[in-house]
């Protein structure tokens, strides 16, 4: 399996060569990285029968400290609605449980079921797959570095990612 979209038979040699322009310029290739990375996440997760929204939700779910459904939604920036159906998918597979908060009848508490932390378990891995799949060409010590530059720019650029351990201070205005 690769990352590309390419055939796996397509050498190298027969494909047309991208403009140095766009090869030099990171936002080009963090781009079509992406686009790739998406791609094959997309196929990977849906063998599960759950895609990277639901990881997401077990994930922070597993974290323990958000369990409501506003919560959730803040964590990952998801429209809380969104989220609902996100739930609803999560909960008719049993993989979460949706209760009324006893101290506040409109808020629903959230809970990972064992069966929940059983498919969790499975999305880790497929996730590790995948970064091992993505990022083959590096080595630990590139993978660490590379890492740590993707957390410092998603950091200074996305509020969700502030904060987190290592996080350097937000930017000032």
């Amino acid at each position: 399996m690769s990352i590309t979209n390419q055939d796996e038979a397509t050498s190298p040699a027969t494909l047309p060569r991208l403009p140095e322009e766009l090869v030099a310029s990171p936002a080009f290739l963090l781009k079509r990285l992406g686009f790739a990375a998406k791609d094959k996440a997309l196929g990977a997760y849906e063998r599960t029968g759950l895609n990277p929204y639901h990881h997401a939700v077990l994930a922070v779910l597993d974290e323990g400290s958000r369990e409501t459904q506003g919560a959730i939604a803040d964590a990952l920036g998801y429209d809380r609605g969104q989220l609902v159906g996100l739930l609803d998918e999560l909960e008719e597979r049993k993989l979460v449980q949706r209760r009324r908060d006893p101290d506040d009848r409109r808020r629903h508490i959230v809970q990972l079921t064992s069966e929940g932390k059983r498919a969790l378990a499975k999305l880790r891995a497929t996730a590790k797959r995948l970064d091992d799949e993505l990022l083959v060409a590096l080595d630990e010590s590139e993978r660490a570095q590379f890492h740590a530059l993707l957390l410092k720019l998603a950091q200074h650029h996305l509020p969700h990612c502030r904060g987190l351990a290592g996080a350097p201070a937000a930017p000032s205005a």
